[in-house]
């Protein structure tokens, strides 16, 4: 998707697929969506379905991958319309470094990683990539969100408090999550306002998908 702008659908279609014939190779990418005026390859999903694998130990359907790319058209081309910075290469640098954390070893990410197939290098540029448009929607949204004391006087009660008893623990005090609570919920603040901005942001623009069942 990102840069590969592109006059005629059909033409660029027939290209990759006469190359490969050329060739005497199979054609290992193909179109499978449009977004306007730019597509997304099957070499795209290929590398967010990655991602999740090594995120999460599973990936969505090639659909579900399908939308979530045109959701990061949607915000990826709002950012850079505002001319939002890059993540400078520290900033990358502590979000790689939080992927490898979130294992419980560095070997389990190792061994994760390349069960994904990603090398270090499709894994930096996805967190980069990933690091841009969150703190592109973080810097949209956050301004607007109020969270008020009894949401924050809630969640302690309904959730924090239950957690830490269910694993036989003393639940922290009120004052020693405050921060970690508001925090929560001013992210869920994020999601929630990000979600219908994309939903209505979608209903805009001219989607196509081409994936194995036809034309959607």
């Amino acid at each position: 998707m990102r840069g590969k702008w592109i006059f005629a659908f059909c033409t660029a279609f027939i290209v990759l697929a006469a190359t490969g014939r050329l060739m005497g190779q199979q054609v290992v990418d193909r179109i499978v969506a449009r977004v306007e005026n730019d597509i997304i390859l099957r070499s795209d999903v290929k590398e967010l379905e990655q991602y999740q694998e090594l995120i999460d130990g599973k990936s969505e359907s090639e659909s579900e991958i399908v939308d979530r790319l045109v959701d990061q058209w949607i915000v990826r081309s709002e950012a850079d319309l505002s001319r939002f910075p890059r993540p400078s290469d520290a900033e990358v640098d502590e979000e790689v470094s939080r992927v490898v954390k979130s294992f419980h070893s560095p070997e389990e990410y190792e061994a994760r990683r390349k069960q994904s197939g990603l090398t270090e290098a499709e894994l930096r540029k996805l967190a980069a990539s990933q690091l841009y448009l969150t703190k592109y929607l973080d810097s949209r949204f956050r301004p607007s969100v109020q969270i008020d004391e009894k949401a924050i006087e809630d969640f302690y009660q309904n959730g924090v408090v239950p957690r830490a008893k269910a694993h036989g623990q003393e639940p922290p005090t009120l004052d020693a999550s405050r921060e970690i609570i508001q925090e929560a919920l001013v992210q869920n603040d994020i999601n929630e306002q990000a979600d219908r901005w994309l939903k209505e942001s979608r209903a805009r623009l001219h989607v196509q998908k081409f994936l194995e069942e036809g034309p959607k």
